[in-house]
């Protein structure tokens, strides 16, 4: 028996490598948006600083130990068997669970998802013990209630706290510093790095220093004793050194804070939040010793020692860093999760990721009625002064020059959201309270951008659904990760071995899967971006690109409508569910197109803005078309979903003859583009436009007559209807398609080449 909770707790520290590269993956938002989208340095130099930053904090992490093996449970009403069982299922729920979110892109809490775990599981677990031992006690004894609701209660105010601070220091920043901030640095630069270094080095040096594994109790009695002198001194020397630098070397201050606030960050997180990935684990390990040392019966050893203080050795905490490092070097889907608090943090508007809500179109309409009362309360002097210092003029034009190599925002919201974060968890580290640093990084981050005028009246609502929707997914986070822990520690306790080992394998291949997934899904992003870059760079490569692609898009439509109208015949209800399935990712695809279209203006010389202007309008009209083929496919879906009467042979017969004729439109028209005769393009647009209405029209009234005869009832005449529109819509946007070829690309060229003619027969030439 001894040997299969050996094996057991070696299956924990397996769980806990995967543990610490899903959770790591999601937590690097937090220490790599600031300096990622400032642009502060390169990757490698971003990434170089991170890992010494998580090296470093990983051996200040012992004392946070304690929330996995006594903060949530009581752990002297628990017996050994029974929690070996209750973290395998923490630290299963916990892989599958953050792997998730990784794949989507969503930034979660590895704190909220281990505490609610923990609590789900040793609820499952005591509530097993209340309804089947007779002498077991009431349900709250073995929940230390007062502790989850303190570090619960913790974690929810550190979201309000987070976003107030972020908002007011990056205000009174900008206040300070305004968007043309160099001349400003020549006289501030200095005392706000000091500062900032002083700040960060009292958190995270003095605070931190306490639950450090290698700190001697004499060390920390002279840090306490001496903290004010420490802080004056910090001050003092980083302002004189940051001044004698800036002025002798021209020395960048901002970059130099982010990279220092960077390190500081990852250090926070590697302190604070490594319980999250190996506290579950150690905390088993240490529940094998007590068990190995008594040498008593599994089902009847209470695990007293664990209420006890245990020191973690400092050579685990380092190998949990090493391993936290590589995974952020390596990690893609740590690049997804950025990209995520990127998009909703930047400072110009565009392809913003999420819609608008009626929640965030409330809140946006109660804030600008909110701020305009604020601000007719000031005089009109203090308006105009704040009006300048806001000014956006300068990172735009900054912006501009730079292109695609251009920060998603300045350096100094990205020094404010490092130092305000540093300075919140780092609170949080020294008061033994897990905050979530993805929390209090995140709300920050969205307080600051905010104040900096980044959510605007082109992005605010969809930038404040974005962030009500991660708001969302964090209380997801803890209804899943409690119901799902439950759950597993009941199979667990119910099915032994062979329930063990068969929630292993599931998770594997959840893992797995969720990877292939995610790999996919950035090769198709990476390869639009690359498209993007490399090929909108000329009028000529343009128009080639719109056409190319036109020529795809048609042919999935066909492929598209083809197969619905085959699954509609054969009610083939899996062939449908995948035509919908490809369907979805061409809808989004086309919809990405459609959003990202001005990017092909950017670099754009001026004779080619009418080829960019059909681009746009091209990839307008293509979204509209897939929304057509969306709805033919979704109905026809429903309906052989519902088990509705299929259509008549006849009625298929109609639809598939109309099908081959936008199938033929669809054929001329790309022909067309791509070798134009003005004659063809006439026929399309004069003649062929006119003769498919006329076929739809008639099948129109051949299914009213099919009513009147009551031969097809209400649903047949809703889809068949539904059809007929749908190709009337595709046919008549596909006749716009060439005809704002005609007068954008084919007209303007004959203009251009009429005006150098007339220009070499003129008088003088």
């Amino acid at each position: 028996m001894e040997t299969v909770y050996l094996a057991l707790v070696a299956v924990l520290f397996l769980l806990a490598i995967s543990d610490l590269v899903v959770g790591v993956s999601n937590d690097a938002v937090n220490f790599l948006n600031s300096a990622v989208g400032s642009k502060a340095a390169q990757m490698r130099t971003i990434l170089a600083v991170v890992a010494l930053g998580v090296l470093f904090g990983a051996t200040f992490s012992s004392g946070m130990m304690e929330v996995a093996r006594k903060g949530i449970f009581n752990p002297q009403h628990f017996y050994f068997s029974e929690i070996i069982l209750l973290f395998l299922a923490v630290m299963v729920t916990d892989v599958i669970l953050l792997d998730a979110f990784n794949t989507f892109g969503f930034p979660t809490s590895t704190t909220v998802s281990i505490v609610f775990e923990l609590l789900g599981a040793a609820v499952a677990i005591a509530l097993i013990k209340v309804y089947t031992d007779p002498n077991a006690l009431p349900l709250y004894e073995y929940i230390n209630s007062a502790k989850a609701l303190a570090i619960i209660s913790g974690i929810l105010l550190s979201v309000v706290i987070a976003f107030s601070a972020g908002m007011i220091f990056q205000y009174l920043s900008r206040a300070l510093f305004s968007f043309d901030y160099e001349k400003r640095l020549n006289y501030f630069g200095a005392p706000w790095g000091g500062l900032a270094i002083a700040a960060i080095t009292y958190f995270m040096l003095i605070k931190g220093a306490k639950g450090a594994s290698f700190m001697t109790d004499s060390v920390q009695d002279y840090i306490a004793h001496h903290t004010g002198t420490i802080m004056i001194a910090g001050f003092l020397g980083s302002t004189v050194i940051l001044w004698l630098l800036n002025r002798l070397t021209r020395f960048d201050i901002l970059k130099f804070i982010v990279l220092v606030g960077t390190f500081a960050l990852a250090m926070a997180f590697a302190g604070n939040d490594l319980v999250n990935f190996i506290g579950v684990p150690l905390a088993g390990f240490n529940s094998y010793e007590i068990y190995a040392q008594t040498g008593g019966a599994p089902e009847s050893l209470l695990m007293g020692g664990l209420a006890g203080q245990v020191s973690t050795p400092t050579f685990l905490l380092l190998i949990a860093g090493i391993i936290m490092v590589i995974t952020i070097w390596t990690s893609k889907k740590a690049r997804s999760v950025v990209k995520t608090s990127l998009d909703l943090g930047r400072q110009d508007a565009g392809d913003e990721r999420f819609s608008s809500s009626f929640l965030s179109r409330s809140v946006v309409r109660g804030a600008i009625t909110m701020s305009d009362y604020l601000g007719n309360l000031l005089p009109d002097k203090v308006k105009d002064n704040l009006r300048k210092q806001f000014d956006e003029s300068a990172f735009n034009q900054r912006a501009a020059a730079l292109g695609k190599e251009a920060p998603s925002f300045d350096m100094i919201r990205a020094s404010v959201t490092l130092i305000v974060s540093s300075v919140l968890i780092a609170i949080g580290t020294a008061l033994k309270l897990p905050l979530s640093t993805t929390y209090v990084t995140f709300m920050v981050f969205m307080g600051a951008s905010l104040a900096d005028g980044a959510w605007g009246r082109e992005s605010a609502v969809y930038r404040v659904t974005g962030m009500f929707s991660v708001i969302g997914g964090w209380f997801f986070t803890a209804l899943s990760a409690f119901t799902m822990a439950f759950v597993v520690a009941l199979i667990f306790s119910f099915g032994g071995v062979a329930a063990i080992l068969a929630l292993l394998l599931i998770a594997a291949f959840v893992i797995y899967r969720t990877h292939k997934y995610h790999g996919q899904r950035m090769k198709e992003e990476l390869e639009q971006e690359k498209s993007l870059e490399e090929e909108a760079l000329t009028g000529e490569k343009i128009t080639e690109r719109g056409i190319r692609e036109v020529s795809e898009a048609f042919g999935q439509f066909e492929s598209l409508l083809d197969e619905t109208l085959k699954g509609l015949k054969d009610e083939n209800l899996a062939g449908l569910k995948k035509t919908a399935q490809k369907l979805d990712k061409l809808y989004k695809g086309t919809r990405k197109k459609r959003q990202t279209a001005n990017r092909s203006l950017d670099r754009l010389a001026d004779d080619g803005l009418q080829a960019g202007h059909f681009f746009i309008l091209l990839s307008d009209y293509v979204h509209e078309m897939t929304k057509n083929v969306k709805e033919a496919v979704v109905s026809s879906l429903n309906h052989v979903s519902n088990h509705h009467k299929p259509l008549l042979t006849t009625q298929i017969e109609e639809l598939e003859a109309i099908n081959d004729n936008l199938k033929n439109r669809f054929a001329a028209i790309v022909d067309t583009m791509k070798a134009y005769e003005p004659e063809k393009a006439s026929e399309i647009i004069d003649s062929g436009l006119p003769a498919l209405i006329k076929a739809i029209r008639a099948s129109r009234k051949n299914q009213i007559r099919r009513i009147q005869n009551k031969e097809v009832g209400t649903r047949n005449s809703a889809l068949f209807f539904n059809h007929l529109r749908e190709y009337r819509n595709l046919a008549i946007f596909s006749n716009r398609l060439l005809k704002i070829y005609e007068d954008m690309i084919v007209r303007s060229d004959e203009e251009e080449k009429m005006a150098l003619e007339s220009t070499a027969t003129a008088p003088g030439i």
